[in-house]
């Protein structure tokens, strides 16, 4: 995973530049209004367990006025058991849908057993999941969605020696409650956004746990590295 780099333009009379970078300032947390600044300055700082990799990435352009993204990888040994990408957006004049100024964007996608796979109950028990991780941290939010999808795939032909293979992927976005300043918890929720991205890698929680809580068992991840 490579870290954010702001794109120049070669304008002769230089505006061109100036323009571009100024664009990437806003999208990479170096600029901003002082709520923007601090979440994304929250972000990283936030101290993850070990075997979660994170790292920034070129945020979206047209999504909101202000964006930042980190994108993960939960790694054990020289498997990766999940990757996903988290996107902070931020737009100081508030926005509808969101009913806030900020919200937060996500992609989580692994690998999936046979038999996971072909659970009916799947995409339910993946999205609570999700809103289970920002209730176990007691977080405040609003406005969830998104969706879950399995995809299959079977091999033919040349790559016929493959076993089928089916993976998961959520797409959700939701709404975190500013707290002073204007400000969310911004660390808290990339927390439990990384406990989401470990329980579907099929890592057992990091600290002590319910016991009721189910996990993918552990499989090959998206890619080898």
């Amino acid at each position: 995973m490579a870290a954010a780099h702001g794109r120049m333009s070669e304008g002769a009379d230089g505006l061109g530049d100036v323009k571009d970078t100024e664009e990437a300032d806003r999208h990479s947390g170096a600029a901003g209004p002082p709520a923007f600044r601090a979440a994304v300055d929250a972000l990283r700082a936030c101290r993850l367990r070990p075997q979660v990799e994170v790292e920034p990435t070129p945020a979206p352009q047209r999504l909101a006025p202000y964006a930042y993204a980190l994108e993960a990888v939960v790694v054990d040994g020289d498997q990766e058991l999940a990757d996903g990408r988290l996107v902070l957006l931020h737009d100081p004049a508030g926005h509808d849908a969101w009913r806030g100024t900020f919200r937060l964007v996500t992609l989580v996608r692994a690998e999936l057993e046979p038999e996971m796979a072909a659970d009916p109950l799947l995409p339910e028990v993946c999205w609570s999941w999700l809103t289970g991780a920002l209730q176990a941290r007691g977080l405040a939010y609003g406005e969830p969605s998104g969706t879950v999808t399995r995809a299959g795939s079977h091999y033919f032909g040349g790559l016929a020696d493959r076993p089928p293979a089916s993976q998961i992927e959520i797409r959700a976005s939701w709404t975190p409650r500013e707290g002073l300043g204007g400000v969310p918890d911004a660390a808290a929720h990339l927390a439990s956004w990384c406990d989401l991205l470990a329980q579907v890698g099929g890592l057992p929680p990091a600290g002590p746990g319910d016991a009721s809580v189910v996990t993918l068992p552990q499989r090959r991840g998206p890619q080898s590295r």
